[in-house]
């Protein structure tokens, strides 16, 4: 048997662990996007936004979600200047599990 083979398997069920706990972690910040915004903002990486005027979230852009500033917006209460838009507050892991998915669905943008 092949002396690198338990450090082969320990790297391999550390990296199935943390794979799975970021794919927990993903489907519970989209799960709280569905409860809190998919009434008017399409959550997903795919669809529409009930509202016309709301973006989708995967057209947030990286310049807002590596915003050092909108995470902490998240945790003191969100909103916009529109005005039927609630304001709503996130803990600080469910505000890093929303910028963390946030980042994830974000569309590639082509050069124009």
């Amino acid at each position: 048997m092949n002396r690198f083979a338990p450090a082969l398997l320990a790297v391999g069920v550390l990296w199935s662990s943390v794979s799975q706990a970021l794919d927990l972690e993903q489907r519970h910040a989209e799960a709280l996007l569905q409860q809190m915004c998919a009434r008017c903002h399409a959550v997903g990486k795919t669809g529409t936004s009930r509202n016309e005027l709301a973006p989708p979230f995967r057209t947030l852009g990286e310049n807002k979600l590596y915003d050092p500033d909108f995470m902490e917006r998240l945790q003191e209460g969100y909103s916009s200047i529109h005005r039927f838009m609630p304001t709503f507050r996130f803990g600080r892991d469910d505000a890093a599990a929303v910028v963390s998915y946030l980042r994830a669905i974000q569309e590639l943008r082509k050069p124009k």
